[in-house]
């Protein structure tokens, strides 16, 4: 699995014509889930995301992850991540897992980021969406849970 992690102030998304569903301070992740993946990749992911530490301390050194700060979480599932440009001019993605398969394991991170206790806001799976993201710093992060080790 593959994840797009930016610290933000606030964010939000809007599915289709619905409400906007906003977040305060915390995360915006945006996830692709890969054609290889399993659970133990989303429990990876999950991990990673509830106790990076990219929020600054006292000092203003990276020593607190969204958790310590009790910040809002807003995922977003994301199968473009796992686009392979390298060849033509169209991004190919055949190694981004069917939908099928990505369901439940995107399902599955968000049901770990959500058991932290923290304010989880998702996007609507396999829909047109508009993400807001204003990020704080900025700090972005990637993440592939085929590179942890």
């Amino acid at each position: 699995m593959r994840a797009v992690i930016q610290r933000v102030s606030r964010g939000w998304v809007r599915v289709e014509d619905q409400e906007m569903r906003p977040i305060n301070a915390g995360l915006v992740v945006l996830i692709g889930v890969g054609k290889d993946d399993d659970q133990s990749d989303a429990c990876y992911l999950a991990d990673k995301i509830l106790n990076l530490r990219i929020f600054p301390n006292e000092e203003g050194k990276f020593d607190l992850s969204v958790t310590d700060l009790r910040g809002d979480l807003l995922v977003v599932s994301q199968f473009t991540l796992y686009g392979d440009c390298r060849k033509g001019r169209r991004p190919s993605f055949t190694d981004a897992a069917p939908p099928d398969n990505a369901l439940p394991l995107f399902e599955k991170v968000v049901e770990y980021l959500r058991a932290s206790g923290l304010n989880v806001v998702t996007g609507e799976f396999q829909t047109m969406m508009e993400v807001g993201i204003v990020n704080d710093g900025p700090v972005t992060i990637l993440l592939d849970s085929k590179k942890a080790f």
